[in-house]
């Protein structure tokens, strides 16, 4: 046992990519990065495509409510997936499947055919979970959440991106002579087909795990996927039993079910409310998710650090803290009418929202080690659904996209106070206290080996 969690990353090497974990840590936030591009590609153009398919504000809706779905399922199917064949291979069938109704949304010719490929998609959004199981397989306890929170995020800023570069994309099409009706169909093969080659680079430059793949790791790694024997309960069942775990999920739709929503809605709430262009309500909306650039990975680092010195405890009771104060800025941001305010208040907003991401998932890793994947699918789950509610409630014909996110900004705060049902027991602090000494005496061991030896004195030449 020691030899695997040895066997983990105490660091993060940022700039190397000779191991296998920076290996991993790099490709699996462009992967996601590529995912969120596919996945909320057609969120910037959607004032384009309201008009062409004569599109109604709660057709709208159901058409954003599909985008985040059907990620539900497929969080928990390839969570379930990552515990039985690994992330390897589970990531880089989701990105060819995934980029083949991308490339194919501009087929679209009706409303019903539009939400029918916006499902399709959808699907995408089980990255996320396969990028959390993928680092927290190749980081260990000391740096797990800011690895988790940084690849997150950095996946996450495609959404952000996209924002601005789709409309250019777009733009560029229109350009060269095509009509706005083909150029937003066109502009999607580009990030569908980025995505398919990523998947192929994906599956030949990644491991499972430090210790090699799947199919090569011993029977008794915590790791692979065994039978469960006779009286015994599946990782499944343990899960889903399990208070935290849904205490997690609740947390997490108040969190990225948030992001998630405003990335489908931010360029058409300025085109609405501050009478933008396509152009630059995308460049404004893009703000929000240029924030995961550090962002997120505050909230794990954070998360982390408030591990080393409050323990398990630390990180929860940081983690109810930042999600409150995401309520009290969305709030805020709802609030304002003037567009340089609201555009401040939106990126106050968008920091708290990110950093409680993270901070979310430097918790989720000591739930259960033996269900990594299936807690951390249940848990992305939760964000996927968190955003399906905030779509039912934006739909409504009767409240505006403002009212709309005033009242969320209240339901985010009520549901930052969960927190103090997620609990750990003493046994389950120790285990963590003890293993953190162990990697701090690692670590020290290792800055022994390298310091030069100063206290001899230099040859005379």
């Amino acid at each position: 046992m020691n030899q695997i969690i040895s066997a983990k990353a105490t660091k993060i090497n940022l700039f190397s990519l000779k191991a296998p974990h920076m290996r991993v840590f790099h490709l699996t936030w462009l992967a996601f990065f590529l995912c969120f591009f596919g996945w909320f590609g057609i969120a910037p153009l959607m004032a384009i495509v309201r008009e062409e398919l004569n599109l109604t504000k709660p057709e709208i809706g159901n058409v954003i409510i599909c985008s985040v779905a059907i990620t539900v399922f497929s969080r928990l199917l390839f969570g379930w997936l990552c515990d039985r064949i690994g992330p390897r291979v589970s990531y880089a069938f989701l990105l060819i499947l995934g980029s083949i109704p991308v490339m194919s949304i501009g087929l679209s010719n009706s409303y019903e055919s539009f939400m029918i490929f916006r499902l399709a998609i959808g699907v995408i959004g089980a990255a996320f979970v396969i990028t959390q199981y993928h680092t927290t397989a190749m980081f260990a306890s000391n740096v797990v959440g800011t690895a988790n929170a940084t690849t997150a995020g950095w996946g996450n800023l495609g959404g952000g991106i996209t924002q601005m570069v789709m409309p250019l994309v777009f733009s560029f099409f229109v350009l060269i002579g095509y009509a706005d009706a083909i150029a937003w169909r066109l502009a999607m093969v580009v990030p569908g087909l980025i995505m398919l080659i990523m998947g192929i680079v994906y599956l030949r430059y990644t491991k499972d795990t430090p210790e090699g793949n799947f199919k090569d790791l011993p029977e008794n790694h915590p790791l692979k996927y065994r039978k469960k024997e006779k009286g015994e309960s599946s990782s499944f069942l343990t899960a889903i039993k399990d208070i935290r775990v849904w205490a997690l999920f609740l947390i997490y739709g108040a969190c990225f079910g948030v992001e998630l929503t405003i990335n489908n809605i931010a360029a058409i709430y300025f085109v609405d409310n501050f009478s933008l262009s396509i152009t630059s309500a995308g460049l404004i909306a893009g703000l929000f998710g240029l924030m995961n650039l550090f962002a997120r990975t505050l909230g794990g680092f954070f998360g982390d650090r408030a591990g080393k010195t409050g323990g398990l405890k630390g990180r929860v009771l940081f983690l109810g803290a930042i999600l409150f104060l995401e309520g009290i800025a969305l709030v805020m941001f709802a609030s304002i009418d003037i567009l340089l305010p609201a555009i401040l208040a939106m990126i106050v907003f968008s920091l708290f929202t990110q950093m409680a991401e993270g901070a979310t998932f430097s918790v989720v890793p000591f739930v259960n080690r033996k269900a990594v994947g299936t807690i951390a699918g249940i848990v992305g789950a939760g964000g996927n659904a968190g955003a399906v509610l905030a779509g039912f409630l934006l739909k409504t014909e009767s409240m505006t996209y403002q009212e709309g996110l005033l009242m969320l900004g209240v339901i985010v705060s009520v549901i930052s106070f969960s927190c103090f049902l997620i609990r750990f027991s003493e046994s389950d602090e120790e285990a963590v206290r003890i293993e953190m000494k162990n990697i701090a005496k690692s670590l020290e061991a290792q800055k022994e080996q390298v310091k030069p030896e100063l206290s001899k004195e230099p040859a005379v030449v």
